[in-house]
């Protein structure tokens, strides 16, 4: 498809980031889900914006809602170079109650219907809703061609899945075209798809609609009392019922090298959100964040570079199937298949080993941490050691079913308490 005639020019991206994302425990106490840090750099929220960009999409809108002002700053700080002259923007919409005072958003399509009047402003014929907290990496004009082509008033985006574990998912059955007969939520025997028997198609949160079908369908929808006002439970249905649904399935639009597996995770348990940022570190991660043709932006602060000190016998600044962000000093500290964030300080005869380190940190003496994930600006003092006695770790910090280790610094305030 020419240039010119690119859908993705078009569309806008709505990307709903207002969900907590509760089962991140602590680490979502003081930001929303999209905007938790991951893969070294970047934020959640930057994979479904650079996603959009990437695409061709160049007018964006993020609806925030609980505790939204560090996704807000850093939407401000990494995402300001579009030019509204060139009509290209990304607009933050906080839950303002624009329409009744009683009123924050009530659910994903609310957040849509409130903000109608800002989306008729951009002029545009399609509407690409997105969730703003998985990661992954997909070409969106892909999607939208095939809407456009099958003439479907909404086209859900579809992660191909092992019938086995597709109960946890919102499940799409789809005839041999890939018309969706009907949606199920988390069912017990999710329905294979028509080519696999072993494979269900499970809902990415994604959905393209033609902008003046889903205004009118929000509009309806509003005055329902008896709606949730939410895509998945609400809208898709309904659509499935009464109008043409279709899937469309991520393999066909993954960005990945040849040969690659299709990557999209859902990073919204602590174990899930460790294991996908420790992945980066494998020889070849599934992930590419090296691919220069897509490239994930975000908020790039001005660091230097990292720094590896001392060269002793147990006091070696070494960092072995790890990555190592700028501003990083990591001094006589043996660091092995780690992820550290920028500005994070280790100090002499201290170990991390399979940990995540946030922005900030900073490891003092002989401390070791085995299979932690450490929130920002946490220092961790001299001699802890986390990771080696999960009964004893769990008398201050936050260990899951797997044997991950959470630490947060009210964490760190208590156990200082009670030494």
């Amino acid at each position: 498809m020419a240039e010119t005639t690119r859908l993705a020019q078009r569309a806008m991206a709505f990307v709903l980031a207002g969900g907590r994302g509760s089962r991140l425990k602590e680490l979502t106490d003081t930001r929303v889900k999209p905007a938790v840090y991951f893969g070294g750099k970047t934020r959640i929220i930057d994979f479904a914006l650079s996603n959009a960009l990437n695409s061709g999409i160049r007018r964006m809108a993020v609806a925030t809602q609980y505790k939204a002002h560090s996704l807000i700053r850093h939407c401000q700080r990494g995402w300001n170079f579009f030019r509204a002259e060139r009509n290209e923007f990304l607009d933050i919409l906080p839950a303002s109650q624009r329409m009744d005072e009683s009123m924050w958003y009530r659910g994903t399509a609310d957040a849509v219907t409130q903000n109608i009047d800002i989306v008729d402003s951009y002029g545009i014929d399609y509407v690409v809703v997105l969730a703003g907290d998985h990661i992954y990496k997909m070409d969106y004009e892909v999607m939208l061609r095939q809407h456009v082509e099958s003439g479907a008033d909404v086209t859900v985006g579809c992660l191909t899945v092992p019938r086995e574990s597709a109960s946890a998912f919102g499940v799409m059955a789809v005839d041999v075209d890939s018309r969706i007969t009907s949606f199920l939520e988390k069912p017990a025997d999710p329905p294979a798809t028509p080519e696999d028997p072993t494979k269900a198609l499970a809902s990415m949160g994604i959905y393209v609609f033609r902008w003046d079908f889903l205004r009118a369908l929000l509009l309806a929808d509003s005055e329902d009392t008896n709606s949730s006002h939410d895509f998945g439970h609400d809208l898709i249905p309904e659509i499935v019922k009464n109008g043409k649904a279709v899937a469309h399935r991520f393999d066909d639009s993954c960005v990945r090298a040849p040969g690659a597996p299709s990557y999209w995770r859902d990073v919204g348990t602590i174990d899930a959100f460790w294991e996908a940022n420790i992945d980066l570190t494998d020889f070849t991660p599934e992930l590419d964040l090296w691919d220069t043709s897509w490239p994930i932006w975000t908020y790039s602060e001005s660091v230097p570079p990292a720094k590896f000190i001392h060269d002793e016998k147990d006091r070696r600044g070494v960092a072995i199937s790890s990555m190592v962000s700028g501003g990083c000093i990591i001094s006589g500290t043996e660091v092995r298949n780690s992820l550290l964030f920028t500005n994070v300080h280790t100090n002499s005869y201290a170990v991390l080993d399979h940990s995540v380190m946030l922005p900030h940190v900073v490891v003092n003496r002989s401390a070791r941490l085995r299979k932690c994930v450490v929130d920002r600006g946490v220092v961790i003092p001299r001699g802890l050691v986390v990771g080696e006695d999960p009964i004893e770790d769990a008398r201050f910090f936050r260990v899951t079913e797997k044997g991950t280790t959470l630490i947060t610094r009210p964490m760190i305030a208590a156990w200082e308490a009670a030494q």
